[in-house]
């Protein structure tokens, strides 16, 4: 029955005649011919890119940036087939405007002292109140965890027990947090560089405890994707299905709302607030136009990301391009090459 969910939910609909396979067929062989003598060409400058890359591997930042950008990009694409096939796959751009929200807030904190809180208040709760929004600043990312999480949750109750569809309640949410960081940013001054980073990404900047948090949560999100998959697999299907058999639905939708958020939160620091989408949607997308079975398009999806992220780091490091955007263009490239390849089997 899984076989033929998947061949259902995955296979596109008509067929192609004759005439226009070949022509696909034509295309596709010349392009990947012109591919072929372009890289002859220039066979010298990417062994050198290669070498040079290799150079930066010493350096202790791009050697942080690897191992979290590789996590991070093995939880998206893991979480992003189920959310592609849910047809939920726009909740990690709602939850990373959230997700920026929140930051702007949290270093906004930064700013605030004891002198400019109400008098009326007792001195030492003042100065309480003024050392926890300094530490809230000083380290946003487990205080945007706690926001993002709670708004996944909103956002799947607002879907399951409203009458707002979920792309709906996606854009009220999504869009009124992003307002709410736009105006705390233009009302602090001494904040717009950090605001910057986190919008488009900044992982060659990650600090040793960014490393150690976005390593311990991406750790979490695997372990229980792996340890839960076969009920992530059933919820995805066919949940009226999986209710009938006795299986909790709600809980686990709950479950992949919880993993989404943590992967954003994660991935914000790599990819920025604007970004982190593209990584849950695009490795899904490239392989689902070639493979039809779950566990194929899931194994495929997680090599296709971690590939594009290597790729994407290299061209930033050796053509000093945004982290963020390099690894976008590196999957969209993908994307386009697997769906030339799609063109010409059907």
């Amino acid at each position: 029955m899984g076989d033929l969910l998947q061949r259902a939910l995955m296979k596109k609909p008509g067929r192609k005649g004759g005439k226009s396979r070949r022509g696909s067929a034509v295309a596709f062989w010349a392009l990947l011919a012109l591919m072929i003598v372009w890289i002859l060409f220039h066979l010298k400058d990417i062994g050198a890119a290669f070498v040079e890359f290799g150079a930066y591997l010493q350096y202790k930042f791009i050697q942080r940036a690897l191992i979290v950008g590789t996590l991070v990009s093995l939880c998206a694409s893991l979480l992003g087939v189920t959310l592609v096939l849910k047809r939920y796959s726009m909740i990690g751009d709602g939850l990373s405007h959230v997700g920026f929200g929140a930051l702007t807030v949290a270093m906004a904190l930064g700013f605030v002292t004891a002198e400019g809180l109400p008098a009326f208040l007792p001195d030492g709760l003042r100065r309480g109140v003024a050392a926890l929004c300094g530490s809230i600043a000083a380290s946003p990312l487990p205080f945007t965890l706690v926001v993002v999480v709670l708004c996944a949750f909103l956002l799947l109750r607002l879907s399951e027990r409203s009458r707002m569809r979920g792309d709906s309640a996606i854009a009220l949410i999504s869009t009124s947090a992003l307002a709410v960081g736009v105006i705390v940013t233009s009302m602090t001054s001494g904040m717009n560089v950090d605001v910057y980073n986190y919008m488009f990404g900044s992982i060659l900047a990650m600090s040793v405890g960014d490393v150690w948090l976005s390593a311990m949560l991406s750790a979490v999100v695997l372990v229980l994707f792996v340890l839960f998959y076969p009920r992530i697999f059933a919820v995805t299907f066919d949940e009226p299905f999986a209710r009938a058999t006795g299986v909790k639905a709600g809980g686990y939708n709950l479950l992949i709302a919880l993993l989404t958020a943590l992967t954003v939160v994660v991935g914000m620091r790599m990819m920025g607030t604007l970004l982190i989408s593209s990584l849950i949607i695009f490795p899904a997308l490239s392989s689902m136009r070639l493979f039809s079975h779950f566990k194929t398009v899931t194994i495929s999806s997680a090599i296709i990301s971690v590939a594009c992220f290597v790729m994407g780091l290299m061209l930033s490091c050796v053509y000093s391009l945004p982290t963020g955007a390099g690894i976008v263009a590196v999957n969209l490239v993908v994307f386009i090459m697997f769906s030339a390849v799609a063109a010409v089997k059907e």
